[in-house]
């Protein structure tokens, strides 16, 4: 039997690394490591998790994050449309700085909305980079959760704790879902995952 020449091994061998990171980004959409309740109870109105998936940066493992919301929808435009509280549970994956997560988010908002609706809601993002910005280091297993609750605006958790008063209203909710269901998402996959497609 021939040995396979230099040349079309190292061909292989980039095909096969290809080949794997495509199946790490699909298992991205399907599967997550972390065990998320099914249901969630928001002043008194019972959400069921809309979907559920993992962020992945390059081939690493960011969070894990569920959608609660009051009924199914599976486009961002019923999703941004739908009245009620909704409810974002994250699971970190690994240790990260929670400026760079701060800053992550606010990243996000400003790739998804135009800057006249960035800058109507600024207070309200600043106090999200605050908040995770107080917390120097999140690790492994930490969670933090964004919920909206009508005419009262969003609370931030961390380890199922409140940071403070709520902030902003519907618009500004839906400014920070479009960080993963807007035009230009923090993971294409991971928005796929959470509209349940």
């Amino acid at each position: 039997m021939k040995p396979i020449p230099f040349p079309l091994r190292q061909t292989l061998l980039v095909g096969a690394l290809f080949c794997a990171c495509a199946a790490v980004q699909v298992q991205a959409a399907t599967t997550v490591s972390s065990t998320f309740a099914p249901t969630q109870v928001v002043q008194g109105t019972t959400l069921s998790v809309n979907g559920m998936g993992t962020r992945y940066k390059a081939i690493f493992k960011v969070y894990d994050l569920a959608l609660y919301t009051p009924s199914k929808v599976n486009t961002p435009e019923a999703l941004l449309a739908l009245p009620g509280p909704k409810r974002l549970n994250f699971v970190a994956l690994r240790d990260m700085p929670g400026t760079d997560l701060g800053l992550a988010f606010i990243k996000g908002l400003n790739s998804n909305s135009s800057p006249d609706m960035v800058q109507k809601h600024a207070a309200s993002s600043t106090r999200l980079i605050e908040i995770f910005s107080g917390k120097p280091k999140l690790v492994s297993g930490d969670t933090f959760a964004m919920e909206y609750v009508p005419g009262k605006g969003t609370t931030f958790f961390i380890q199922g704790q409140p940071q403070g008063a709520p902030v902003g209203d519907a618009e500004f909710f839906n400014m920070v879902l479009k960080i993963w269901v807007g035009p230009a998402p923090a993971d294409f996959k991971l928005k796929d995952a959470l509209l349940g497609q």
